[in-house]
């Protein structure tokens, strides 16, 4: 079916159930970023593909809301669908619930699968939609009914993180929740994100698309696990030291019935932006929730000494491949043909070499000339074109290895360049070594620290449309709250810069039918001197990948941010030369000379 034919079977069945509007987020059961294929059903329902954004059915309109990030690729994908591209945080773009709050009025309806909407998500809609005398129907998966040959729930193999690479054995990090547990006073805890899970228990699996993580639910009491998953996932050997740590399997659906049988008295610490409203509103009445972030949150992104230590090494090992990869696009463009695909391709043969390397860690981004202006744009066979020797190609992407998760991106030069585009790519890397470089005091969250990224850019009337920078997952997901550098707060994504966070610095600038820039460094965050005024932090740069000297200009640098770049390409010569061949280690040589 068409898009239009597929909104029109999902209308009949909105009317069937009585639904005026029917709402189509992008997550899965458990508020992930990236989700399963089962769980796509905006993209089915829309044909947008973004990794990002929320569909609102209704009988006379369809809407789409994204973010800036994708305003490009939406604008493709949706025309000649019907549906409208509502851009999130634009001028006089109404949010989706100020739309829904103004479309919807007495007796009117608003529908979604409640496994799909948060909580806290649906609370907030209840209420605002009360008050104009409209309800909500959230028992029904009505794309799920119209979508033909949908893909089966996930059930890829489970594995088990050894301590080596994990730095904490699983019993002490349920014994450390347990007690944050008794601090706050809860009886239970009811964890549903995947990657906390996976993180809590020292498992990997691989039931979303790059992301290693297990299709799962956890309820934790000082007394027991019970993990609710598919057994199917989980070999015997990994059952068994489960069990020899107090985890019980569960069958995964068996989550909805199992909180209905919390004893009235108890006190259940979820957090109702992460779990989704079934699941809480099958919690009985009686039960106190203590609404919180998750405990694991902290925990998981303050990595660990042996965490910090195996992502240097998977960095060094990343920085390899992807040096080997510029070496052979430049060495390559115009002698041989190359696209997007084929580059992709390319690069994941480099890093397929590295040892303990297991997947990438996303969709790679190789976008070449105009496609680089797309901020998250993917090659297909559709969209996929040559590689030409002039302008840039930026190369977005990372890998996972068992010594961690790496993000990288490089805007590459593969011949010609305009004056223009060598003035943006130097302010743009000027951003980047500037934030990398920053020393704080203690208590400072990226807030105070991005406009040391966008400045340069901010100097020349300039800027770009996505935060700077965001946690990054231990062989969990590329994206990790709560760390992130933007230049507006957004609740829950702004926490103090601890010693061990892992971020990424990664300012950019966009020309739409024209080129973009991008530079992306991995930053881990550590103690610098303590003095009178207190402690004071620093950064440490993860990535060790050459920046393309072909489009900086010195002179508009000032002399200590090149003894920055200087510096930095010293180091990455001296970590990634030993692994190169010696016509490789010659080009490096001269790609990380002093300027």
């Amino acid at each position: 079916m068409t898009v239009k034919e597929r909104i029109t079977a999902l209308r009949e069945r909105m009317k069937e159930k009585k639904i005026d509007a029917y709402l189509v987020p992008t997550d899965d059961f458990h508020a992930s970023e990236y989700v399963g294929e089962y769980f796509k059903c905006r993209k089915y329902i829309t044909g947008f593909t973004g990794s990002a954004g929320t569909a609102v059915i209704m009988q006379d309109m369809a809407g789409l809301w994204t973010d800036g990030r994708y305003f490009i690729q939406a604008a493709a994908q949706l025309e000649g669908t019907g549906v409208d591209l509502f851009k999130m945080g634009e001028p006089g773009v109404p949010t989706i619930h100020q739309f829904l709050e103004e479309k919807l009025g007495e007796g009117m309806c608003l529908g979604f699968d409640g496994r799909t909407i948060s909580a806290k998500e649906a609370s907030e809609l209840s209420e605002a939609l009360g008050k104009k005398g409209a309800s909500l129907s959230v028992d029904y998966d009505l794309v799920g009914e119209v979508w033909e040959d949908r893909p089966a729930l996930s059930c890829e193999p489970v594995m088990e993180l050894d301590v080596k690479w994990a730095g904490e054995s699983r019993a002490d990090k349920c014994a450390k929740i347990r007690k944050a547990m008794e601090e706050k006073g809860a009886d239970a805890f009811v964890l549903t994100s995947l990657d906390d899970i996976a993180w809590l228990l020292n498992i990997r699996g691989g039931d979303v698309h790059c992301c290693p993580v297990v299709l799962s639910y956890l309820v934790m009491t000082q007394k027991e696990i019970k993990l609710f998953a598919n057994e199917k996932a989980f070999p015997a050997e990994v059952l068994d030291a489960l069990a020899k740590d107090g985890v019980t399997l569960l069958p995964y659906d068996s989550i909805y019935e199992y909180v209905k049988t919390f004893a009235k008295d108890m006190k259940v610490l979820l957090c109702k932006q992460k779990a989704n409203s079934r699941l809480v509103s099958n919690i009985p009445a009686e039960v106190e929730i203590l609404d919180e972030e998750n405990l694991t949150l902290l925990p998981k992104a303050i990595k660990n000494p042996v965490e910090v230590e195996n992502e240097r090494i998977a960095h060094i090992r990343d920085g390899v491949a992807l040096t080997k990869f510029i070496y052979w696009l430049k060495k390559n463009v115009g002698k041989i043909p190359m696209t997007e695909l084929s580059a992709e391709e390319k690069l994941y043969s480099f890093r397929a070499q590295q040892e303990n390397f297991i997947d990438n860690s996303f969709d790679p981004i190789i976008s070449y000339g105009v496609h680089a202006a797309i901020n998250h744009y993917s090659a297909t066979p559709e969209t996929d074109i040559p590689i030409e020797p002039r302008s840039f190609l930026l190369a977005d992407t990372g890998g996972n290895y068992y010594e961690g998760t790496t993000d990288t991106t490089r805007t590459i030069v593969m011949g010609p360049v305009t004056d223009e585009q060598k003035k943006f790519f130097t302010a743009v890397l000027r951003g980047m070594l500037n934030l990398g470089n920053a020393k704080f005091r203690y208590g400072c969250t990226g807030v105070n620290l991005d406009c040391l990224a966008r400045g340069p850019l901010w100097e020349l009337g300039k800027d770009f449309n996505h935060g700077t920078g965001h946690g990054v997952g231990y062989l969990l997901n590329v994206h990790e709250g709560p760390n992130s550098v933007r230049w507006k707060v957004v609740p829950g994504n702004n926490a103090v810069l601890e010693e061990g966070m892992i971020t990424s610095d990664e300012p950019g600038y966009y020309v739409e039918d024209g080129f973009g820039i991008r530079h992306e460094n991995m930053i881990v965050c550590k103690k610098a001197e303590k003095t009178e005024y207190g402690q004071f932090m620093c950064f440490e740069f993860l990535t060790m990948v050459p920046f393309d000297l072909d489009a900086v200009v010195p002179e508009q640098m000032t002399a200590h941010e090149r003894e920055l770049l200087n510096n930095y390409h010293a180091q990455v010569y001296e970590k990634i030369s030993p692994y190169l061949d010696e016509d490789e280690k010659a080009w490096l040589k001269e790609a990380t000379r002093a300027i």
